[in-house]
């Protein structure tokens, strides 16, 4: 966020003047944010980037002129900023999101009830958590990583690229599953950590991705299409096997259990953890319930601190946990509170995280 008493500065993009009072309401309704202008399509949100100089933009998708997708990727190509999409929740809207993604932008959200949501107000203060969140992110693009937001993070001092957390453990132990989280930030962590396994990748994975339900199938299926393992959306009785990385439905939390001793996914409605559905707590825990200490946990990018006590729960069994570094964290929150915890045995950067666990399921 930026420094104490400065308002986080927002662009709203838009090309129905209706959508563009409803956000700007709902954002000017926090004493932290200030609308500093709005723009009616892609081609208008790059003259007011230029003029206004905002710290953050929401991006509608479909708009004349430019659309959404254009914009973003102009911006950044020539001016990186955090850019949150708001789209709809048509299976259309989930598939361009996951290009959005792909392109650099922090977060999205879709609207309610299609491309004009009387109903926005809904999301109002989900909006606001993202915007908050994404002010302070770091801007991933396909040609690396820039510093973005309201205000720099400071980096951490991790010379040789990563560093021990806890005490030596026996990383000769067995691991026969990894399981993941990820938030802010994650679609893009994982679509670059998750196509460099091989084909062959000796155990399963598990991940859990704040995301909601309208949109993980199309990240699930655009992640197997660039990827060697098989990656799908979950579902009740989903065999867990080598080779195979299974991502959490949104709106559901995924559990891992056995039926007749062959561990299977298991899906639970139980309440929002943390706020979020899925949440990697509950993913974690019953990945412990099932595998004892014989896991590799991996904690990404993403703001709050889900994951912490499921990781906590692996560790006290015996469990591997990485954490990304500060580095290459888009938001470095739920890697941040693991590390507090003492629970984090390596950091390491985005681009040696899929090394680390071939070479830690080997063992």
């Amino acid at each position: 966020m930026p420094p104490t008493g400065k308002k986080i500065r927002v662009l709203v993009v838009d090309d129905s003047a209706l959508m563009r009072q409803f956000i700007s309401d709902i954002l000017n309704s926090d004493p932290r944010i200030e609308v500093a202008g709005t723009a009616r399509d892609g081609r208008d949100a790059l003259k007011q980037i230029q003029l206004l100089r905002p710290d953050l933009v929401t991006m509608d998708v479909e708009m004349p002129n430019m659309s959404g997708l254009q914009a973003l990727e102009e911006i950044m190509k020539t001016n990186p900023l955090p850019v949150i999409m708001v789209s709809s929740v048509t299976q259309e809207g989930a598939d361009t999101t996951m290009k959005a993604l792909a392109l650099g932008c922090v977060d999205f959200i879709g609207k309610p009830s299609g491309s004009i949501s009387l109903n926005i107000r809904d999301i109002g203060q989900d909006l606001i958590d993202k915007v908050i969140a994404a002010s302070t992110a770091r801007i991933r693009t396909r040609s690396g990583i820039f510093g973005g937001g309201g205000v720099k993070v400071p980096e951490l001092n991790l010379n040789s690229g990563f560093r021990r957390m806890a005490p030596p453990v026996n990383i000769i132990g067995r691991r026969d599953i990894v399981a993941i989280a990820s938030s802010t930030g994650g679609p893009m962590a994982l679509s670059d950590l998750i196509p460099k396994l091989p084909k062959k990748f000796p155990v399963p994975i598990v991940i859990t991705q704040h995301m909601p339900k309208e949109f993980t199938s199309s990240f699930a299926r655009r992640l197997n299409e660039s990827s060697e393992v098989e990656v799908v959306e979950g579902f009740d009785g989903l065999t867990l096997k080598p080779g195979r990385v299974v991502i959490a439905p949104g709106g559901s939390h995924l559990i891992v259990k056995r039926r007749s001793g062959v561990a299977v996914c298991g899906l639970s409605d139980a309440p929002p953890v943390l706020s979020v559905k899925p949440a990697a707590n509950i993913m974690f825990m019953s990945v412990a319930d099932e595998y004892g200490g014989n896991v590799l946990c991996v904690i990404l990018t993403g703001m709050g601190r889900d994951g912490t006590d499921g990781a906590v729960a692996l560790k006290r069994k015996g469990a591997y946990v990485i954490a990304e570094s500060q580095k290459t964290c888009v938001v470095y929150g739920m890697p941040k509170a693991a590390v507090d915890a003492g629970v984090v045995d390596e950091v390491l950067p985005l681009n040696e995280i899929a090394d680390a666990m071939v070479r830690l399921v080997k063992n």
